[in-house]
């Protein structure tokens, strides 16, 4: 009992160790934000100069709006494709194929990015030869890419959140006389809500925070965020990407709010 409890009495300090090492380099890279000096590592007193010079970066603006279009436009194609695939998974039942169709779904989770970006710069390349597209790898490109292997994180979700709900819900709208698509939008898809909300802030994450997929298939007129900051800290870190960092981190905070925020009022109206 007395070396049970000795054992307890350290999870909560190696729970706020865990919680310092994920989230002090963060605090750290918002604290040197508001920094004076041009030096990252040197406090020099608090200022907003390097915000208001983020504003006047166009590069790194126009980046950042084709980042955020591309990364919208993949969550979105990622949320369709991905909640049709979850609810095939876990309502068709063993149809033909299953097994192949649910491990060809899978693959782009596990496939090393560097293989996935290589693989879709070649279909492109041949699709381009066969048919004329396309002619130019821009914005349409890269979004389509990000939502291949968005689509299997976004399967996923969905299909656990169809496996805890009660499949009576449907069958009695199908009773009542709804037909098999008006079931779907009417009941699954309220029900799904929070699922399909979830991956489609977990493919935007990904989507804006991917660099390896993005520099394979992105052309030369397709510069995302994130290879537009590796290329720059390769050349010395600016305190105005620190600045773009803290936006972006506080955006993605309120985004992560407002789901939880959706997740809960819908959990309270199904009880």
């Amino acid at each position: 009992m007395t070396r049970a409890r000795s054992t307890l009495s350290w999870l909560p300090a190696a729970l706020a160790a865990g919680f310092v090492f994920l989230y002090l380099p963060i605090v750290l890279l918002v604290l040197f934000s508001f920094n004076e000096s041009r030096l990252v590592t040197v406090w020099a007193g608090f200022s907003t100069r390097w915000y208001g010079e983020l504003l006047g970066n166009e590069r790194m603006l126009a980046a950042a709006a084709l980042s955020l279009g591309v990364a919208a436009t993949a969550a979105t194609l990622a949320g369709m494709a991905g909640t049709l695939a979850g609810y095939a998974l876990a309502r068709l039942g063993a149809f033909a194929l299953r097994p192949l169709f649910a491990l060809l779904l899978l693959v782009p989770m596990v496939l090393p990015e560097v293989i996935l970006g290589l693989s879709m710069l070649m279909t492109f390349s041949a699709l381009d030869r066969l048919i004329g597209w396309p002619a130019e790898r821009g914005f349409l490109v890269v979004a389509l890419a990000h939502a291949t292997y968005g689509t299997a994180f976004v399967a996923l979700i969905v299909e656990a959140r169809l496996r805890g709900m009660d499949p009576a819900l449907e069958e009695a709208a199908l009773d009542l006389g709804a037909s098999p698509a008006r079931a779907f939008w009417r009941v699954s898809v309220p029900l799904l809500a929070p699922a399909i909300a979830s991956g489609w802030l977990l493919a935007f994450t990904l989507s804006l925070d991917d660099l390896v997929v993005a520099s394979f298939v992105a052309g030369p007129g397709a510069t995302t965020l994130p290879m537009l900051v590796y290329s720059s800290v390769r050349l010395g870190l600016s305190p105005q990407i620190n600045a773009l960092a803290t936006i972006l981190v506080f955006a993605i905070a309120m985004l992560a709010f407002v789901s939880v925020r959706i997740d809960a009022r819908v959990r309270r109206l199904s009880t």
